[in-house]
């Protein structure tokens, strides 16, 4: 029987969505990462397959093209969110500060331990290899934060997101120092940084110009579509392409903010904020379908004998004991002692793989074992799952408490006896002398 005709493609990816819709209904109820659950059916699928004879299938193109397509998806969608208030201002820096603090100081131990206990692992390798470890994934933390409050919320997607700006942009600046016809040192990279700002703004203005005006009803397509191509011309001609997406999505979720003065004239609000409102849906089906598939088929190429050996799992609890050390002291520090369930939620997803796969050939060590990818992947996700349930017991034991309080502070008035008709105050029968006759 063949395995990849038509007919099973389309029932196998048929399944895959209901059952991504069923783990995400799940995730909500469980706080069970969505996620994990895509990975163990791709490793499922992993070990269906291989009961087929028959030549493999190749998936990793798939993969890259999926991760690729997921992260801008991904990243829009986050961007989408993103109210610019001035009162929004503080929350954002702080988010800020800590994804990038958090992000080098993490990447810095991180390869420390690389450098130190894998063999032939160079120090310039290390940094690269570290780096994917160490970004935060918006993928599985936007979804899951859902029923947090909405202080805690917002600073789980500005984190999240500059999580991943900020970690391609030092992945891809490593990566590029290894490469001297593309190392442009420090000051090329701020140059380059600006200059993705700069087109970012006036490729966003344009967009939002030109397709306010189009009256066809299928033109959101069309909007991904000239997205995807920014973004791949911006990586050929290597400026931080995921900032474009960043900056569009800022652009049309705060149009007021960036369309002011004689700028105004130009827009039909109504007509663009019906864009951002159909971009907004499209975006979030298309970011899940693809980080569904992403995730099945990361499931199905990974390899499990691999967690098996001491040295990945040594290396890789060292890994995630310093991820949560450090993100602990930058939380206290930054937001005081409220930091639960915030100091749970660091879980390594789509990023971490999606780089992984992009280390270049001269930066690759063959003593580096791809489990350490997949226990650092699944046990930050387990952390996070035991976090925000435990968070969750604790703030229903915390208004059970409150609740108790409450009615123990109610005052219930004292029930005075009153005096029944035709008896004295004192209880006795009233004379027969004192009664009108």
């Amino acid at each position: 029987m063949e395995i990849f005709s038509s007919y099973n493609l389309i029932i196998g990816f048929s399944v895959i969505i209901i059952l991504s819709f069923i783990f995400n209904g799940l995730a909500k109820k469980t706080n069970v990462p969505a996620v994990l659950m895509l990975i163990v059916l791709g490793v499922i699928i992993q070990y269906g397959l291989a009961s087929f004879e028959g030549e493999p299938f190749d998936f990793f193109p798939m993969l890259e093209i999926l991760g690729i397509i997921g992260l801008i998806m991904i990243v829009l969608e986050a961007a989408l969110e993103l109210k610019l208030k001035r009162e929004k201002l503080r929350p954002i820096l702080v988010a800020f500060t800590i994804a990038l603090i958090g992000l080098v100081v993490s990447t810095y131990l991180a390869a420390l331990i690389l450098y130190g206990l894998v063999d032939g692992m160079t120090m310039q390798s290390a940094w690269l290899y570290a780096t994917p470890l160490s970004i935060l994934s918006s993928a599985i933390i936007i979804p899951s934060v859902v029923s947090l409050s909405e202080v805690k919320k917002e600073f789980h997607i500005y984190e999240s997101t500059f999580s991943d700006i900020l970690g391609i942009m030092l992945f891809y600046f490593l990566s590029g120092s290894l490469n001297p016809a593309e190392d442009s040192g420090v000051t090329g990279f701020a140059l380059n940084l600006v200059l993705t700002v700069v087109i970012s703004l006036i490729a966003s203005y344009g967009i939002i110009l030109i397709f306010q005006k189009i009256k066809s009803q299928v033109k959101l397509f069309l909007l991904i579509g000239v997205l995807l191509l920014l973004y791949a011309v911006g990586k050929k001609m290597h400026l931080s392409s995921l900032i474009i997406i960043l900056i569009f999505g800022l652009v049309i979720a705060n149009m007021k903010l960036f369309f002011q003065g004689r700028l105004k004239e130009f827009i039909n609000f109504e007509k663009a904020k019906s864009i951002y409102h159909e971009l907004h849906v499209i975006t979030a089906e298309t970011a899940f379908v693809v980080r569904t598939f992403f995730f099945v088929i990361f499931g199905i190429t990974i390899t499990l004998s691999s967690l098996l050996s001491l040295r990945v799992t040594l290396i890789s609890i060292l890994i995630i004991v310093t991820i949560y050390a450090i993100r602990y002291g930058l939380l206290r520090l930054f937001m005081g002692k409220d930091i639960s369930p915030q100091v749970f939620i660091a879980p390594r997803g789509l990023i971490t793989v999606l780089l992984f796969y992009a280390i270049p050939a001269e930066a690759i060590i063959p003593g580096f074992e791809p489990g350490i990818l997949l226990f650092v992947i699944i046990g930050t996700s387990l952390i996070m799952t035991g976090g925000m349930i435990w968070d969750k017991e604790r703030e229903r034991l915390r208004l059970e408490a409150e609740d108790e309080l409450i009615i123990e502070d109610v005052e219930i008035p004292a029930v005075v006896p009153q005096p029944v008709s035709g008896m004295s105050s004192t209880g006795s029968t009233a004379s027969s002398d004192n009664l009108d006759v």
